[in-house]
């Protein structure tokens, strides 16, 4: 059976790892929001595989469950601030690159 908790966990990684690459690397902003997301949902399916395989947390059955809501709950509100501050900086800056944003500084 190729659905096992090791092949969900391996998945997992590497989309994280996938995710972290595109957070520490690239200049814009918009490609490091669709990184963060991709690293919550990696930690989202690790959840959910672990709530299937009953490798239960905090002794709840549907703990799983749980923390995936509250952290697609967090996404969106992170998404959502993210955009705004995208839309403002790109009305001010004309740019998306991250490197403009040196001039905010103190």
């Amino acid at each position: 059976m190729f659905f096992t908790l090791e092949n969900c966990l391996i998945l997992s990684v590497i989309l994280f790892s996938i995710g972290c690459y595109g957070v520490l690397t690239k200049r814009n902003i918009l490609v490091i929001l669709m990184s963060i997301e991709l690293m919550l949902n990696a930690v989202n399916l690790s959840f959910i595989s672990f709530n299937y395989f009953n490798y239960n947390m905090m002794n709840g059955e549907e703990m799983g469950h749980f923390f995936v809501l509250v952290i697609i709950a967090i996404a969106a509100a992170e998404a959502a601030v993210g955009l705004a501050i995208l839309v403002a900086l790109f009305r001010n800056r004309d740019s998306a690159d991250i490197e403009k944003l040196v001039e905010m500084k103190w």
